[in-house]
């Protein structure tokens, strides 16, 4: 095992082989099982503010998925959600209280309606969902402008159309983002450019999730921000709507990425709400 030095925390890390694939993870503290899931325009480093945090009372696992971080993405058929159930398979876990950002709050909505028994519960932040189609203009002329950036092989151009969309936000420049923060976010988007857009294929839940919300049982934390793209704030909505007993925080003057931006601020609500959780023997 290597260790990073992160926070004051003791993390180690490690490799799984699971679904044919070898991913990288980080782990540190002793506890209930508490897994921090990355969003797509990032890896499991967008979590450093939070794994030292959270190790004080949970058993925190954080691992890249594959085409992110330091896994590599692999030919053939796969599902995040068959990826994250043989990473807790792996590594002993039975249940857990799942973090999903972006695109991975699509992941764990997906996993907790096919394994449900593996949740204890789950904290969505400016969550994806399966089955959802964007409407707005915005992202979708951005998502079109950093494609052609990648065709290109122009990757600082994508990173910076990903960063102005996700960073900052429809209403917020670029420029007014901490410098240091949009650097950790390039160079995880960069990493990610890496992978050939045509390597994998991804299987989606059949049917999606976006129909299926009121089956989700596990108590569930909905976090947005205020600065988020249209569509994300819509999709909190109806998560909220749509999840019995679902909480929705809103995040203020923060967009995609709140647990980056304002690491405090959302370490005390996410731990407010673990400590509210039922305690199991």
């Amino acid at each position: 095992m290597g260790e990073e030095a992160v926070t004051a925390a003791r993390i180690e890390s490690g490799w799984a082989a699971v679904n044919g694939a070898n991913f990288f993870y980080r782990r540190a503290g002793d506890g209930p099982p508490l897994l921090l899931l990355h969003a797509g325009i990032c890896d499991g480093r967008m979590w450093d503010e939070q794994v030292g945090e959270f190790a004080r009372t949970h058993r925190v696992i954080v691992p890249d998925f594959r085409g992110f971080g330091q896994t590599e993405m692999v030919a053939g058929p796969f599902a995040h959600r068959h990826d994250l159930l043989g990473l807790m398979d792996h590594l002993g876990v039975g249940r857990a209280i799942l973090v999903g950002a972006s695109m991975s709050g699509e992941t764990t909505l997906d996993f907790v309606l096919e394994y449900p028994s593996r949740v204890e519960a789950l904290i969505l932040v400016g969550s994806a969902l399966s089955g959802y189609r964007f409407v707005d203009a915005g992202t979708r002329a951005a998502w079109k402008a950093s494609d052609a950036a990648l065709e290109a092989e122009r990757l600082d151009e994508a990173a910076e159309i990903e960063m102005q969309t996700w960073l900052a936000g429809p209403r917020r420049k670029l420029e007014q983002i901490d410098p240091s923060l949009q650097a950790r976010v390039r160079d995880m988007l960069i990493r990610s450019y890496a992978t050939p857009p045509d390597l994998g294929e991804e299987q989606p839940l059949d049917p999606p999730a976006a129909g299926r919300l009121g089956d989700v049982r596990a108590p569930t934390l909905i976090i947005v921000g205020d600065e988020d793209q249209p569509d994300v704030v819509a999709v909190a909505g109806l998560l909220e709507a749509g999840i019995a007993g679902a909480r929705k925080v809103v995040m203020h003057s923060t967009a995609h990425l709140p647990n980056m931006e304002q690491s405090a601020t959302l370490n005390r609500i996410v731990r407010d709400f673990l400590a509210a959780l039922p305690k199991h023997p």
